[in-house]
């Protein structure tokens, strides 16, 4: 098995094409031979029968037997009616009754006989004719040799040369046809193989085949275009990461060179204040990208039943007590889904923080379930539990409303990243709503930013 596998796919096909072929010649050979030999025998048997009936007719006009055929390969006897051979072919001269014992049973029938009357290993065809002499009944029996499976050597020839013919003509063009089938394929290899040498961000050539060469190039080129966004992506983000990550480096880098430089205007206190905020934030932003990498590696998340509103009610009472923003609820109880109470704490903490860190004056919450219909009846089969998040700041432009949710996101509004974010927030947010077989959104609002929560219902409501 693991040899044929080895060998390529032309190969095999037109290896299998020409073993099938040879098959089906072969078969086609021997039907031809068998109906043409069948067609000769009936033939002959026809031959022999008119020959036996000449034969016939001059016993039963007692005349003269002799001679009694005029082929050199016909074999003739006469019995009487007691059974004893009267006049025989020279072949046959004082040999017994050529169909003895069943010659009485042959009577204007044909068998096929071997041995006996005649040399050993031959068989012959014997047509057995009933005659009428002298109100007695007589038997001519006439033979002729069997019709041989090939019937006459040049047939043999000529049909095995063809069915030869047929299978190579058959096998070529199999190799023609996986050939010319399979030669896309090749460019699309080639084309691959140059694109990795190079490096570059090039598509491969479609064939206008309309068959599954083209399906699959058309679905390598997709391929080809999420796996370059991807890498132009993680490109950006390395660059963003290393960005976000030089700078507290830098700041600390900097407080330590200074308290060096004048350890006698440096307090231990002081020093390791400013220190401490730049590890703060260096630790937020790894501890954001584990987050990430964590949820992206499709690790199942638990599952328990958790109320929204009282996630919801217990952030609000954190951010009240912290911030001099107005906070605006507007919960409904037992809206209850299924997953990790952890995970949808700081999913709530992440879009409440971003809100509280761009409203001017206040932010509102609402909670509440909706019956899922149209497209989201199969992602919510149980209704769709609704989280909305609205704040009065300068609010997020249209087409930067899914910019806002990757990583290291910079936008050039009001709602540009402040030294309090680390980037990484509405990404890690989005992450565990699509791990929850949720959606999170930017929608439209009359001010300010209005991120929307979906995620699918407890199927039993409530706790």
């Amino acid at each position: 098995m693991d040899t044929w596998r080895r060998i390529s796919i032309t190969k095999r096909i037109t290896l299998f094409g020409g073993v099938l072929a040879v098959l089906l010649s072969a078969a086609l050979a021997v039907v031809v031979l068998t109906a043409v030999h069948r067609y000769a025998t009936e033939s002959r048997t026809e031959e022999i029968a008119a020959d036996g009936g000449r034969v016939v007719t001059q016993v039963e006009r007692q005349g003269p037997v002799t001679p009694l055929v005029h082929h050199s390969d016909r074999k003739v006897q006469i019995v009487d009616p007691r059974g004893r051979v009267v006049a025989a072919t020279p072949q046959l001269r004082g040999r017994p009754v050529m169909a003895d014992p069943s010659w009485r049973d042959m009577r204007d029938s044909a068998a096929v006989v071997c041995g006996g009357a005649f040399p050993s290993g031959e068989c012959n065809i014997v047509v057995a004719r009933a005659a009428h002499r002298d109100g007695q009944v007589w038997t001519v029996l006439v033979a002729a040799p069997v019709v041989p499976p090939y019937v006459v050597p040049w047939l043999a020839v000529t049909v095995a040369g063809a069915a030869a013919a047929l299978a190579a003509a058959v096998t070529v063009l199999a190799h023609r046809i996986v050939t010319d089938a399979l030669r896309p394929v090749t460019r699309i290899q080639t084309e691959l193989d140059r694109m990795n040498d190079a490096g570059t961000d090039d598509r491969l050539p479609v064939p206008g085949s309309h068959d599954e060469i083209q399906n699959l190039a058309e679905s390598v080129n997709r391929t080809l275009v999420r796996l370059h966004a991807a890498m132009a992506q993680q490109r950006h983000f390395t660059s963003d990461a290393s960005h976000e990550l030089r700078t507290p480096i830098a700041a600390i880098r900097a407080e330590v060179e200074d308290a060096m430089q004048a350890p006698e205007e440096s307090s231990i206190p002081t020093l390791g204040a400013k220190v401490l905020n730049s590890v703060d934030r260096l630790q937020a932003i790894v501890d954001g990208l584990l987050t990430i990498a964590r949820l992206e590696s499709g690790r199942p998340v638990e599952r328990e039943p958790t109320d929204l509103a009282e996630l919801v009610t217990a952030r609000c009472r954190e951010r009240e007590s912290v911030t001099g923003k107005a906070f605006t609820c507007s919960l409904e109880p037992g809206v209850t889904v299924l997953g990790d109470r952890t995970e949808l704490s700081r999913l709530l903490a992440n879009l409440i923080d971003n809100a509280e860190r761009y409203a001017c004056s206040s932010v509102s919450l609402n909670v509440r379930r909706l019956p899922s219909a149209g497209r989201d009846a199969q992602r919510f089969p149980d209704g769709v539990a609704l989280v909305e998040v609205i704040d009065d700041g300068p609010g997020i432009e249209l087409d930067k409303r899914e910019l806002v949710f990757q990583r290291f996101a910079r936008l050039d509004t009001a709602r540009d990243r402040d030294a309090g974010g680390t980037g990484l927030g509405l990404a890690i947010a989005r992450q565990i709503a699509f791990a929850h077989g949720g959606t999170l959104l930017v929608e439209d609002a009359a001010q300010g930013a209005h991120l929307v929560l979906r995620l699918p219902l407890h199927p039993d409501g409530s706790l």
